[in-house]
C-alpha cells in the first residue's frame, strides 16, 4: 500500500496533510518540516530512518504520537477540504506573510485563509495586534475601539483573535471605519468561535481577512489559542494591549513580540482593576511603551526599519506569573 507522502501530490497537499496530524507549534514537526520540507516530513513520519539533528527517542517519540492520526482515509480528508470556500497559503506563495517566516521552526505549516489575502502582502509596518482581556471592563473595550478606529483612519490593518472583550472591540470598531481587519482563529474558518462572534466573524471573512492555521473542522483548544499567539505577534509589525490580567494568555503574545524584535505597547489604567494590572506592570518593568492614543502605537510602528530583527528574550512568564504552554503538548478543550 502506497505511503502517505507517496500519495501526496506536491508541497501543498503535504502541509495539508500535516495541518491536520500534527497539532501547531509543535517543536519537532516544525524542525523537520523547516529542513526536509512537507513530502520529505511525512515520509519520515512513515520511515524508520534517523533525522539528522534529532535524537533518536525524540524522533521514536514523535511518530508514535503522529502515526496514530494517520487515517486510511486522510488523503479523502484532505481533498474533501477543497470544497470549502477557503484558500491555503504556504511559504512558496507570493500571499505568503514575510514576518510569519521570522518564527524559524515555529512557523505555521501553512495557512488556511477567508477573504482578502492581499493584506498579508504589505509592509509589518502596515499591520498592528490589538489583543487582550475577554473580561474587559467598559474602559478597556473604549480604549481598544479608539484605537482601532485611529489606525483605520491612517490605513493600518488591525490584527485580533476574534474574542470578546478587547478583540471584539476592535474588529468592530475597524469595520465601523470601513477599515482593514484580520482574524487569527484557534480552529477551523468553518467553526467560528467564540458562536457569539459568529456573525462578526463572518463579517470580517466578507469584507476582511480569517486566517487559521488548523483545517476545516479542527475545534478550538488552550493549546491552540496560546499557539495561535505567536501568529498574532508575527503578523505585525507591534502589539498593543489595551487590558489583560498579568496571567493572561495575551502575554504570550508579547513574549513572542519580543522575542522577534516588535514594538509592544500598553495601555495604563486604573490600579485597581486586575485587567489594568498586566499593562501597568508592562510599563513598570520596561517591556512595553506607554500607549494613550493611536499615533502611539503609529509611532511604535514606523521606529524601527527592521523589526524582524531578534531579541534577547524577556522572562515576562515568570515575572507576571504566567505559566507558558510546553509546545507540543495538546490542550482540553474549552
Amino acid at each position: 500500500m502506497a505511503t502517505l507522502a507517496e500519495q501526496a501530490q506536491g508541497e501543498r497537499m503535504a502541509r495539508i496533510a500535516l495541518s491536520m496530524i500534527a497539532e501547531p507549534n509543535d517543536p519537532t514537526t516544525g524542525y523537520v518540516l523547516a529542513h526536509h520540507g512537507g513530502v520529505e516530513t511525512l515520509r519520515l513520519i512513515e520511515s524508520d530512518d534517523e533525522v539528522p539533528g534529532l535524537a533518536r527517542a525524540d524522533v521514536l517519540m514523535w511518530r508514535e504520537q503522529l502515526a496514530t492520526r494517520i487515517t486510511p482515509d486522510l488523503l479523502d480528508q484532505t481533498a474533501q477540504t477543497e470544497r470549502h470556500e477557503f484558500g491555503t497559503l504556504i511559504p512558496a506563495d507570493k500571499e505568503w506573510p514575510a514576518g510569519l517566516n521570522d518564527l524559524g521552526e515555529r512557523a505555521p505549516y501553512l495557512l488556511w485563509t477567508r477573504g482578502a489575502a492581499s493584506f498579508l502582502t504589505t509592509a509589518l509596518s502596515d499591520r498592528a495586534t490589538i489583543t487582550g482581556a475577554r473580561a474587559a471592563t467598559a474602559y478597556g473595550e473604549q480604549v481598544a475601539g479608539e484605537l482601532a478606529t485611529g489606525l483605520a483612519d491612517e490605513e493600518r490593518v488591525v490584527v485580533s483573535g476574534g474574542a470578546y472583550g478587547i478583540e471584539g472591540a476592535a474588529h468592530k470598531s475597524v469595520l465601523a471605519a470601513s477599515g482593514q481587519t484580520i482574524a487569527v482563529l484557534a480552529g477551523g474558518l468553518d467553526r467560528p468561535y467564540p458562536a457569539g462572534h459568529s456573525e462578526l466573524l463572518n463579517r470580517i471573512g466578507d469584507v476582511g481577512l480569517l486566517v487559521s492555521e488548523l483545517p476545516p473542522g479542527a475545534a478550538p483548544t488552550r493549546h491552540r489559542f496560546l499557539a495561535r499567539n505567536r501568529l498574532l505577534a508575527a503578523l505585525s509589525g507591534a502589539t498593543v494591549i489595551p487590558e489583560a490580567s498579568p496571567r493572561s494568555g495575551s502575554m504570550t503574545t508579547v513574549i513572542t513580540a519580543r522575542e522577534l524584535g516588535r514594538g509592544v505597547g500598553a495601555v495604563p489604567g486604573p490600579v485597581t482593576n486586575v485587567t489594568s494590572a498586566g499593562p501597568n506592570e508592562l510599563i513598570k518593568q520596561g517591556f512595553a511603551s506607554t500607549v494613550t492614543q493611536p499615533s502611539d502605537v503609529i509611532d511604535l510602528l514606523d521606529a524601527d526599519p527592521n523589526p524582524g530583527r531578534a531579541v534577547t528574550r524577556p522572562e515576562v512568564g515568570r515575572e507576571f506569573g504566567h505559566r507558558l504552554p510546553s509546545p507540543g503538548t495538546p490542550g482540553r478543550s474549552l
